[in-house]
């Protein structure tokens, strides 16, 4: 009997802390009046109007557990049914350990096994596909808690670099279980490492120690280096919907809903208006939350179907697009 991997439940945290642009664009403004003029255009083109900071006693794993916590909820288990955790960060609470083990522990998932995905804003659709692959392969595995977490501001100079209008926290999650109907259909993996140069946090690793002087000069901070051309997603996006589609041997025209990576509400309709899909196939949530990065599909899916915009045999797809960079398609099936 074939056994599929399906999502049988969804949650999300914000945290309490909310900083709207015109806040930030007033720390801009102490700055550079320009800086504050910049904040402007950046809303206009990310439709980005606010954002909220955990509070300073808080990691990235604090995020991911309550969101975790809301997703056994909606699918009905407890932390002791969790069989494996999955978590998609790029602002970790250390190098090592993995993040996830701190979850488990926080969370009480005492029989769980762990690891991290790091593949920054494509880590959700990732972990989505290797808990389904994970569970159709394995019959000892019933629930996967599949979690996204993100707490750039804290690796950020939110108050000089105006880089930091984006950066939200939050947390998002899933629960994947088996099921003799497929959930899961199929998947696409795509990388540049040509741009791994362009935006990153490029110390406190292996290849530049975090010494007191790069402390000090802010090089264990977050940087944009190099903007990203907006072909990366503009045309990735679309490329990677044809691929799944393709994978999954379903037309374009089949899929119900497309959850994308929250940074610009413009590459959204752009590339909806490419596929031929209607806007109302998408959902976004940059406007209330900003950018997640990491946890922002699984926090924008969450609230989809508890909108009552996802319902039961839609086929929904997920895009995720991160610095490095790496972009990951996957498309479920919902029971």
């Amino acid at each position: 009997m074939a056994r599929y991997g399906t999502i049988i439940g969804t949650g999300r945290y914000v945290p309490k802390n909310e900083v709207s642009n015109e806040t930030f664009a007033e720390w801009m403004g102490e700055i550079s009046p320009k800086l504050a003029e910049v904040v402007g255009k950046f809303e206009d083109s990310s439709n980005i109007k606010t954002r909220f900071y955990a509070d300073e006693d808080m990691t990235t794993s604090d995020l991911a557990v309550e969101a975790a916590k809301e997703a056994l909820k909606d699918a009905g288990i407890t932390a002791d049914d969790v069989d494996l955790i999955i978590l998609g960060t790029d602002s970790p609470d250390y190098i090592t350990p993995a993040t996830s083990v701190v979850v488990q522990e926080k969370l009480g998932a005492k029989k769980a096994g762990t690891f991290d995905v790091g593949c920054a804003c494509a880590s959700f659709p990732t972990g989505l596909a290797l808990a389904a692959g994970l569970i159709s392969t394995n019959p000892n595995l019933q629930y996967v808690l599949v979690i996204g977490a993100y707490m750039m501001h804290r690796f950020a100079d939110v108050k000089h670099d105006v880089i930091s209008f984006f950066y939200g926290d939050g947390a998002g999650a899933a629960v994947v279980a088996p099921s003799e109907e497929p959930g899961f259909i199929s998947s696409t993996f795509f990388a540049d490492g040509s741009y791994y140069k362009h935006w990153g946090i490029y110390a406190g690793g292996a290849a530049e120690p975090a010494t007191v002087e790069n402390v000090k000069s802010g090089k264990t901070q977050v940087k944009l280096v190099t903007p990203f051309p907006a072909e990366v997603n503009n045309e990735g996006w679309p490329k990677r919907i044809r691929e799944v589609a393709e994978n999954g041997n379903f037309a374009i025209e089949d899929i119900d809903f497309v959850i994308f990576t929250q940074v610009r509400l413009n590459s959204i309709k752009l590339v909806m208006e490419e596929l031929g899909l209607p806007l109302e196939k998408a959902h976004w949530i940059m406007d209330k939350w900003g950018y997640t990065g990491s946890a922002c599909l699984p926090m924008a899916f969450d609230d989809a179907r508890k909108l009552g915009k996802i319902k039961s045999g839609d086929l929904v797809v997920f895009i995720g697009s991160g610095v490095g960079y790496n972009q990951a398609g996957v498309a479920f099936r919902m029971p």
